[in-house]
């Protein structure tokens, strides 16, 4: 697909490596002779909405603490984008700003789940979910996903198990980071249904919603049923699929009237984080961004098609589902060879992806990368992999 024809910036083929490094981002100067794969961040910029919105913001000089009247504005905009998109339209008073999803999930730690009580967490999973738990006082228990086809899927025994032996909170991310995979409604239900019997919380991050591909569609898990939304708390974020997450903007949807009064309480500490511009730039997102985002669609669609398509060519020994959702993909690379940690091995070669261990035990052998790149960049991505491995004998 011509890139011209998809809306996004004409020129976004035109961007190299040195262009995105110049950029001077995290994803490309942490690693500075590397291919930055590795932050699940877009290389392909943001819609024209959010643009003028900072644009406004830098005119009006509005860099203060954010007014309730923008944080009601961001809770209408995103009810309204989630009516149009999810069928689901969530209660503006119960949309919440903080500064990130891993904030909303401190909160929901610390506020909504006995002491003490263990953290299930299907793995792989987003890095942090393994490590901040910790800095909290709490330990994880992971509970690797199971294959079911071509898809990975929750292990329902294996999580009733783990909440059952003290476990108060499981971590459901949907659409999942790394795999991509976008659950349906009777695995939502399945979920909750495990959940309620064994009276925990579910924290569910859908900070990918909206980045869902042709044939799926994303179900918010608080929409399935009563039961999920009493024991739910969602955050989400513009900012994976408008590519802003150093404006520092989410939204905790609190599922129930509990923690809804519960919020109020001890909300503001966390709310503090959201920034102006971020919470501007993510109105904008909610309200104009629609047709923007779908181009940007189109052309990751091409993009998680076109990386099967080269390593089939190149690297026919790594397997990869094209994901449901998101802009990752899960590589498993244990045909070539390279032990638990195939992402040491890649970043010799210059490529910089995250290593399949930092998302759990499950990940051994594998490697995430975001595909979220000019199509220039992703052929020389996977030539280089291609590159450093050697050819069989």
């Amino acid at each position: 697909m011509d890139s011209a024809r998809t809306g996004l910036d004409p020129a976004v083929d035109r961007r190299t490596v040195a262009d995105l490094r110049a950029a001077g981002g995290l994803k490309w100067s942490l690693f500075p002779d590397s291919i930055g794969a590795f932050v699940a961040e877009s290389d392909l910029g943001t819609a024209p909405a959010v643009r003028e919105a900072l644009r406004e913001a830098v005119e009006r000089e509005r860099f203060g603490y954010l007014p309730p009247a923008l944080a009601d504005d961001l809770a209408a905009a995103y009810a309204g984008w989630s009516a149009a998109r999810y069928g689901w339209a969530p209660d503006p008073a119960r949309v919440r700003p903080v500064g990130d999803v891993m904030a909303a999930f401190r909160a929901t730690v610390r506020h909504l789940t006995a002491p003490g009580s263990t953290i299930v967490l299907p793995t792989p999973a987003y890095m942090p979910f393994l490590t901040v738990p910790a800095t909290l006082g709490r330990r994880v228990v992971e509970v690797p996903l199971v294959p079911d086809g071509d898809r990975l899927v929750h292990d329902l025994d294996a999580i009733g198990r783990a909440l059952a032996d003290g476990g108060g909170l499981l971590v459901l991310c949907n659409p999942h980071n790394p795999t991509g995979r976008v659950l349906d409604r009777e695995e939502l239900l399945g979920i909750a249904r495990v959940a309620d019997a064994h009276g925990a919380r579910v924290f569910a991050d859908e900070i990918h919603a909206p980045l869902v591909y042709a044939g799926r569609r994303h179900v918010p898990y608080t929409s399935v049923d009563p039961v999920a939304a009493a024991h739910a708390v969602t955050a989400t974020s513009a900012s994976k699929a408008w590519n802003i997450p150093g404006l520092k903007c989410a939204q905790v949807v609190l599922g129930s009237d509990a923690d809804a009064a519960r919020w109020r309480e001890v909300g503001e500490e966390y709310e503090h984080g959201a920034s102006t511009p971020g919470v501007l730039a993510s109105t904008a997102a909610y309200t104009d961004g629609g047709p923007w985002l779908d181009d940007l669609l189109a052309y990751l669609d091409g993009n998680r098609r076109l990386l099967a398509d080269l390593l089939a060519e190149q690297l026919p020994a790594v397997r990869y589902t094209p994901p449901e959702g998101t802009y990752l993909a899960w590589l498993d690379c244990r045909g070539l060879g390279l032990g638990d940690h195939p992402g040491r091995h890649f970043a010799d070669a210059g490529v910089a992806l995250t290593d399949g261990p930092a998302c759990g035990r499950a990940g051994h052998g594998f490697a995430r990368y975001t595909l979220a790149t000019p199509r220039p960049v992703l052929r020389e991505t996977v030539a280089r992999l291609a590159a450093s491995v050697p050819p069989p004998a």
